[in-house]
């Protein structure tokens, strides 16, 4: 069973910028219609003109929406339903993460991580797949991060939320299995390419991949079915040997990323560049 992406319609969330932006563009000769969603029309403007002017014939529309806020969310959804437009395939790729330890970030910024990544998958998830169910066809790409098999000092909400979004897809494939609707969660590492690219003394793991190479193999693995993507061999065996370690030695692992994340609180405190520590990770933007 393949996810209905040829001459179909797909709405991608974080359609501006990172994965979100990558996997528009490698969709773009294949589908009819890509509905682009973020929170400033401006901010998805540049990546229209790009891909108009590779394929003329493409539809895209823009929606800017806040996809936080469930009243947005529904006003995006029932204009899309006045002109008939019907979501074939969701891409949820809109994500938050905070790099601090948490007792020392503000409540409002960690709430904003729980709905990116937690309430706003659930909620566009929830407002489509019925829809879906009732044509016997569609898909959910839910865009996450590696970051669910880790205990992540620095990033522990952000880590967190990647466990929900685990939890969440392996359920809903179950619960969808032989109607047609095809469920995938993508689990990067740290990629290359992003907006937020670090300075060039960043730390850089072996694994890092192109932001093109990991859309590319999650598109992939989607096509396939699979219930999960860990895209770049590398990262692929890393993320495989995790859950054969015992818990007392991935808490040494974390306590060792716990030595960056103080490192990187104190050059913050003192107004030093902070990049330093720490890759960033997929789906963990540095940018506000």
């Amino acid at each position: 069973m393949r996810p209905p992406i040829d001459q179909g319609t797909v709405l991608i969330t974080g359609a501006s910028e990172g994965l979100g932006r990558e996997v528009a563009r490698q969709l773009a000769r294949r589908v009819r219609t890509l509905v682009l969603v973020d929170r400033s029309r401006e901010r998805l403007k540049p990546l229209r003109d790009e891909l108009l002017a590779r394929f003329p014939t493409l539809g895209v529309i823009l929606k800017p929406c806040d996809v936080c806020d469930a009243g947005e969310v529904d006003d995006l959804l029932a204009s899309l339903e006045a002109h008939f437009v019907k979501v074939d395939v969701l891409v949820n790729a809109a994500a938050e993460g905070t790099r601090g330890l948490y007792a020392e970030e503000g409540w409002s910024r960690l709430e904003g991580v729980l709905r990116s990544n937690v309430w706003v998958p659930a909620l566009l998830t929830h407002r489509l797949l019925a829809a879906m169910l009732e044509r016997g066809r569609g898909g959910v790409l839910n865009i996450g991060s590696g970051a669910a098999q880790l205990y992540l000092p620095g990033a522990s909400l952000f880590a967190a939320s990647q466990r929900f979004l685990d939890g969440f897809t392996e359920s809903l494939r179950l619960e969808v299995e032989g109607r047609g609707v095809v469920v995938t969660r993508v689990a990067p590492g740290p990629l290359a390419g992003l907006d937020a690219e670090e300075g060039e003394d960043a730390v850089r793991p072996f694994f890092q991949i192109p932001v093109a190479r990991c859309a590319a193999e999650a598109l992939v693995g989607f096509e396939r079915g699979a219930a999960l993507v860990y895209p770049g061999w590398g990262h692929r065996w890393v993320m495989r040997l995790l859950p054969l370690l015992p818990r007392a030695l991935k808490r040494s692992l974390g306590r060792l990323a716990l030595r960056g994340a103080r490192r990187e609180s104190l050059l913050g405190a003192r107004g030093l560049p902070a990049g330093l520590a720490r890759p960033v990770l997929a789906g963990e933007p540095t940018s506000g």
